[in-house]
């Protein structure tokens, strides 16, 4: 039976930031939730409906040329079977990105309808932009409203205010900084987060995150597995099988113990930028 880390992450300026939110939410017309589409459901706020009210949400599952194309379409199906709008695209590469705008209208036509009838066709649509720590969300402003508009970096935390971008003069966004909730019930949830980073490494375990990753894929992703690091004995417990991949890749300590804690690194390193493989860790029940 392997063992889990029970993660809590909720600093401070997230607190304020949630309360800066429920002020502005009042000033636009929609909102369009980054997520990342590896893990689709982990990496969504469960905070954010409850801010929203009556207004119309967008999915935006971003890096979807890292995950696993079956299941990101299998979740565009999951969200619009519940009357919730979803794309998915990828904004490094740019994949996908012009579907947003044309989303976004047809998202929001009776309010553009409702505009013109009182005279005022024309008027900018307004979208607020919300997402947890890396998952590209000032990526994607970038994209959509020019280069180096909002701040980015490889790295949770780094928006702190609010601003405004102009994508064209019928659409405006409304960046926010990224934010976590108070904690995770369900443990699964902490660990995604932490497998693709949107939790800092200096506050985790990396060497049992390490194993627990390796378990996760070894479900549902040995072929992978197998074709980047060679034959795994996928039967052994999880210390033992991060074992033999620390063994596969002659990562030997004095002595001729293993280094799983480098072993540990190097698998998180290679899963966050895609060595590994296209991986889905959640699938649509």
């Amino acid at each position: 039976m392997s063992q889990t880390q029970n993660i809590q992450w909720f600093p401070g300026h997230m607190t304020k930031t949630r309360r800066q939110m429920e002020k502005e939410i009042a000033l636009v017309d929609a909102v369009a939730e980054i997520v990342d589409a590896r893990i689709p459901a982990s990496s969504r706020n469960p905070d954010i409906p409850k801010l929203l009210g009556k207004k119309p949400m967008l999915i935006v599952l971003n890096k979807c040329d890292m995950a696993d194309a079956n299941a990101t379409n299998e979740w565009i199906k999951w969200f619009e079977g519940r009357g919730i709008s979803a794309i998915a695209l990828d904004c490094r590469s740019g994949k996908g990105v012009n579907q947003f705008v044309p989303k976004v209208k047809d998202m929001l036509r009776e309010k553009i309808k409702a505009n013109t009838e009182k005279g005022m066709a024309g008027k900018p649509l307004r979208l607020m932009v919300v997402g947890i720590p890396n998952v590209g969300k000032s990526t994607f402003i970038n994209r959509m409203a020019g280069a180096n508009k909002a701040k980015t970096e490889n790295r949770p935390g780094v928006t702190r205010g609010s601003q405004w971008f102009a994508v064209d003069r019928q659409l405006e966004l409304l960046d926010t900084p990224g934010i976590l909730w108070p904690k995770f019930d369900d443990i699964t949830v902490g660990e995604h987060l932490a497998f693709t980073g949107a939790i800092k490494d200096n506050v985790m375990d990396i060497e049992l995150l390490g194993m627990r990753l390796l378990e996760t894929l070894s479900i549902s992703y040995k072929a992978e597995l197998t074709k980047r690091y060679g034959e795994l004995d996928f039967g052994l417990e999880p210390y033992d099988l991060l074992c033999c991949l620390a063994k596969k890749r002659g990562m030997v300590i004095r002595g001729g113990e293993y280094d799983t804690l480098r072993a540990s690194a190097m698998l998180l390193e290679e899963f966050r930028n895609c060595k590994i493989g296209n991986i889905t860790l959640e699938r649509v029940e």
